[in-house]
């Protein structure tokens, strides 16, 4: 796989660029300014590591499409990010794709730190029908970033999706091809007494299937395992707040394990079978 990795100015002029065979890097020696770009470009769909930003953990994507672009978060739009993130007049930026025993093993098929609104090239990506405020800091991206600190709310490292007082809100995870999953987990905001958390919460998948999960009142990680299944999303709704005081419940983050699809995954490698453990309770959907 050849990669590019690119700055780009807000007129679409080229700043500068780096490409490899397999991996490349670069360094990138100026501040940047609002309208930049972040590009990554692929010879072909497949798995890349993308190391975006020094301040930012590395992450293991999905393209696919041959290109994606990232603009540069300035004002608001930086909140959901490290204050080291983005800054100063030297970044380093890496890509490579990667080989087939990396992407075989078991994984939180739903981490990407470079998600964003925008975003239809780079998954997993995390889309919902409301977000308090339509403020970044808790926006839809903050579910699936990798930050789990969740005992606050409203600034880096405390990212959440907010759902601003809506019963009806729901948030769903896209995976840009076939996975096959077998446990989710969940991790409330759990700023209380500012915080309220939900009782229940029910997952729709893409193969027509709803779960229904119980949660309590905690900020640790809340695991269920579930039939092992195919699919290419999966939908958060249904959340059934607590009778408490408060009226926000929030999500910090969704994690959702599984390994790729043998049929689609890029290794063509055979995964084990990973014993059926169901604990949500299944049901068609209506």
């Amino acid at each position: 796989m050849e990669l590019t990795l690119k700055i780009v100015d807000a007129d679409g002029a080229v700043l500068a660029s780096s490409t490899g065979r397999d991996e490349t890097f670069l360094v990138y020696r100026q501040s940047y300014r609002e309208g930049d770009r972040v590009v990554v470009e692929v010879s072909e769909p497949g798995h890349v590591f993308l190391s975006l930003d020094g301040a930012i953990q590395p992450g293991l994507v999905y393209m696919k499409e041959c290109a994606y672009s990232l603009a540069v978060p300035f004002g608001d739009k930086r909140k959901p990010y490290s204050p080291n993130a983005f800054r100063g007049d030297i970044h380093r930026l890496s890509a490579r794709s990667t080989r087939p025993d990396e992407i075989i093993h078991r994984r939180n098929l739903a981490l990407n730190p470079w998600d964003d609104h925008a975003n239809r090239a780079l998954f997993p990506h995390a889309r919902a029908n409301v977000e308090t405020r339509g403020e970044a800091v808790f926006a839809a991206r903050n579910a699936i970033d990798g930050e789990k600190a969740n005992d606050d709310h409203g600034f880096w490292p405390y990212t959440s999706w907010g759902i601003n007082r809506d019963p009806q809100a729901a948030l769903t995870v896209e995976f840009g091809r076939p996975v096959r999953i077998d446990e989710i987990v969940f991790y409330l905001r759990a700023d209380f007494p500012h915080d309220s958390w939900w009782e229940k919460v029910s997952v729709t998948f893409s193969n027509g299937k709803t779960a229904c999960f119980p949660l309590v009142k905690s900020g640790a990680a809340q695991g269920f395992p579930i039939e092992p299944c195919v699919v290419e999303w999966v939908e958060l709704h249904g959340l059934i707040k607590a009778e408490d005081a408060s009226p926000y419940p929030a999500l910090t983050q969704i994690e959702i394990w599984g390994t790729e699809a043998p049929e689609t995954g890029t290794s063509r490698l055979r995964s084990k079978t990973i014993p059926e453990a169901p604990t949500g309770a299944l049901v068609d959907d209506a």
